[in-house]
C-alpha cells in the first residue's frame, strides 16, 4: 500500500510477497497439469502463491470426502495469507465442504469450489434453461458437496467415472493422461448431460483440472462454459481492480 504527497510517495510493509494476490491452495498430487488446469501457473495472467496440503490426495478428498484434511487446510490456508494472498481458492471443488470454516480461519475471502458459480449461472439464463455440472465423480458428489457451494441439490449433474481415460488419471494419480481421451470423456460427458436434460442452458465444470478442455466442450456443444478459471480470474478481479487511465474532465 502507498501514500502520497506532493513530495513524496510512502511504501507500506506486512506481506512477505507482493503482487501475488490469489493463493491457491493445491492437493498433494503427481498427475500431469497441463495449461489450462489450475495448477499450471501458465494458466494464469496474474501471478498466484501455490501452497501445496500434505496428505491431500484426491482420492482422499473426492471419494472420502477430505476426511481428516480440514486442520491441514486452514493451516495452508494460513501460510499463504502470511505471505501476501488477498484471497483463497482451491484446485478441487469437492472442498467445498471447507467453505464456512476457511473463510472463517484465513480472514480474507475464499472461494473453495468451482460449484459456487451454479447459482449466478442459473440467474443468468432465459426461463426454462438451467445450468448443468459435469464433475469428476459423480458418485461422490453429494447432496452436502452442493449445499455448502450454494447449489439446488436437483440441479443436474454428470460425471466422468466409470474407468475412463479423466478420472482414472487424476483420482488414480497417474503419471501419465491420454489428453485426446481425457478430452473425449469431458465432451461425452457434455453429451450425456443434454441427451438427460433438453434444458440445459449452460455447464459448470467443477473438476478443476478440466479446465484445459473448456473450449472444446463449448465449441462441441454450442453452450456457454464456466471453470474454475472463469471463476478464480473473477474473484482475482475484484481483489485487484483494473487501475484505468486518468483523463481530464471537460
Amino acid at each position: 500500500m502507498t501514500s502520497q504527497s506532493s513530495s513524496s510517495v510512502i511504501a507500506t510493509g506486512g506481506k512477505s510477497v507482493y503482487g501475488a494476490r490469489l493463493g491457491i491452495l493445491m492437493l498433494e498430487t503427481r498427475f500431469p497439469r497441463v495449461p489450462g488446469d489450475v495448477g499450471n501457473a501458465h494458466t494464469w495472467p496474474f501471478p498466484v502463491l501455490y501452497k501445496v496440503v500434505p496428505g491431500a490426495s484426491s482420492e482422499r478428498v473426492v471419494r472420502q470426502k477430505a476426511d481428516g484434511l480440514l486442520d491441514a487446510f486452514k493451516e495452508a490456508a494460513g501460510e499463504l495469507v502470511s505471505l501476501g494472498a488477498d484471497g483463497i481458492t482451491t484446485t478441487c471443488g469437492f472442498l467445498s465442504l471447507f467453505q464456512d470454516e476457511l473463510a472463517a480461519h484465513a480472514g480474507v475471502p475464499v472461494a473453495t469450489s468451482s460449484l459456487m458459480q451454479v447459482p449466478f449461472v442459473q440467474r443468468l439464463l432465459p426461463p426454462g434453461k438451467r445450468a448443468g455440472i459435469i464433475t469428476i465423480s459423480a458418485e461422490s458428489l453429494t447432496a452436502e458437496h452442493l449445499e455448502k457451494a450454494g447449489v439446488e441439490p436437483a440441479t443436474p449433474v454428470v460425471g466422468t467415472e466409470g474407468g475412463r481415460e479423466f478420472t482414472r488419471a487424476v483420482v488414480g494419480d497417474e503419471m501419465e493422461m491420454d489428453i485426446a481421451a481425457a478430452e473425449a470423456d469431458i465432451l461425452n460427458a457434455g453429451d450425456a448431460l443434454l441427451a438427460q436434460h433438453d434444458d440445459i442452458g449452460a455447464i459448470v465444470l467443477e473438476c478443476t483440472n478440466m479446465g484445459p478442455f473448456s473450449n472444446a466442450l463449448a465449441a462441441h456443444l454450442q453452450l456457454p462454459v464456466f471453470d474454475i478459471v472463469t471463476f478464480a480470474s473473477w474473484f482475482h478481479a475484484g481483489l485487484a481492480p483494473r487501475k484505468y487511465p486518468t483523463f481530464d474532465r471537460p
